[in-house]
């Protein structure tokens, strides 16, 4: 399924997944401390806060996987289709994920938590778009199932069954990069603070912008 990508495809789930390593380094570096796309640890806390009957951790963490939840919705609603074809509505979901960046700026400079269900929402955008063409997933902002995946290719090699190493490089670059993002992230925002996150806005709203050019000029006559 992955030799049937195209470049262009590929290419743009490395770089959002740098662009999700910005994010998330930023949302663990924040007043919060929380990590915006790591749902797994987000659904851990939302169960330690039931746990401990804290009604407001209970309240945050449950927006915050709501909303990337919703993210997730809006992209489906946005592109109405997970076969991969030129000219589907990928350049909207990531202007939309620019803008919600851009707004979550302010709101979390000045400490309020509608800035993390914002962002976050911005990563459910993108991860909902990449996540799967045609079968084949690509993961953008999360990585426990991209690890699992090296693992179980690492154990067939050394059993000597036949692995798909054009699918390793992938899914090793995609986790490069999203720790390249996040060595990014934290240079940012030692120096920027929150306005970090204005680096991958940009990149999203430019990746966006690419791909509308290029399908338009690639479009059919």
């Amino acid at each position: 399924m992955f030799a049937r990508l195209p470049r262009w495809v590929l290419f743009g789930g490395v770089v959002l997944a740098f662009i999700a390593g910005i994010i998330n380094a930023t949302g663990f570096l924040g007043v919060q401390h929380q990590g915006i796309t790591h749902l797994t640890g987000t659904t851990t806390l939302l169960g330690t806060a039931i746990g401990q009957g804290d009604v407001a951790a209970m309240l945050h963490f449950a927006a915050l996987i709501g909303a990337f939840v919703a993210g997730c919705v809006a992209s489906g609603v946005i592109i109405q289709d997970s076969t991969l074809r030129l000219g589907r509505r990928y350049g909207v979901v990531l202007a939309v994920e620019a803008l919600l960046l851009v707004a979550a700026v302010p709101l979390l400079g000045a400490g309020q938590v509608a800035g993390e269900y914002l962002a976050s929402a911005a990563c459910g955008l993108q991860n909902a778009m990449a996540s799967t063409y045609s079968g084949a997933v690509l993961r953008t902002t999360h990585f426990s199932g991209t690890l699992t995946d090296l693992g179980i290719f690492l154990g067939h090699r050394l059993r000597g069954l036949p692995v798909d190493t054009r699918r390793v490089r992938l899914l090793l670059a995609l986790v490069s990069a999203f720790l390249a993002g996040a060595v990014a992230g934290t240079w940012l925002f030692q120096a920027f603070a929150y306005a970090a996150l204005y680096v991958p806005a940009a990149a999203t709203g430019l990746v966006g912008v690419g791909y509308g050019l290029y399908s338009h000029l690639h479009r059919p006559a």
